[in-house]
């Protein structure tokens, strides 16, 4: 009964408001600190950086106190300068907060060297696809006295022969020399 007495007694109440207006004053204290702390509603806006060289890019990331990784290269763009940003995260326009990176892709050079596969003697039915799969693209086809008609007898780049192992850059236009059917 004594426990009963205490909860509806005056002193009891008092404590509880005294409790409450203190965690009050406190939250709101500690909110404000936060908020400064953090540099609650300043931002900066992420510039667009596609198509700038590496060294364009970390000067305009200086003058902003912004900061960069450089990931891995993308797949090649013709339509970008070598080296230049092709690729980045957060997209332009976005906010940051200062001191934030900025993950950029670079272009690299050129198209990646992929190996020339062992196709001779395969039909040209099966390399034709095979070679427009791998990136390459195909370019004249011309025949030669064999006896397997349509079996490729070599590849050429440029009027010169290529064997397979070789490696060659993606995009590169291959010629090929295919058997006629007709026996010498």
């Amino acid at each position: 009964m004594n426990f009963f007495k205490f909860i509806i007694s005056k002193t009891f109440w008092i404590q509880i408001v005294l409790a409450i207006i203190v965690t009050i004053i406190l939250g709101f204290f500690v909110v404000k600190g936060l908020d400064s702390r953090t540099n609650h509603g300043e931002t900066i806006e992420v510039p667009d950086l596609a198509k700038m060289q590496l060294d364009e890019v970390e000067e305009r990331l200086a003058e902003i106190k912004l900061s960069h990784i450089v990931l891995d290269s993308a797949n090649y763009n013709p339509d970008f300068p070598k080296y230049s940003v092709i690729e980045q995260t957060p997209d332009p326009g976005k906010h940051v907060k200062e001191g934030r990176k900025i993950y950029l892709k670079l272009n690299p050079a050129g198209f990646p060297k992929v190996e020339i596969p062992d196709v001779i003697r395969h039909t040209k039915r099966q390399v034709i696809p095979m070679l427009g799969s791998m990136g390459f693209e195909i370019g004249d086809i011309t025949y030669k006295p064999d006896i397997a008609k349509d079996a490729v007898l070599e590849l050429r780049v440029d009027g010169k022969k290529i064997n397979p192992g070789d490696m060659i850059m993606k995009t590169t236009k291959i010629d090929i020399v295919l058997g006629d059917g007709e026996p010498k």
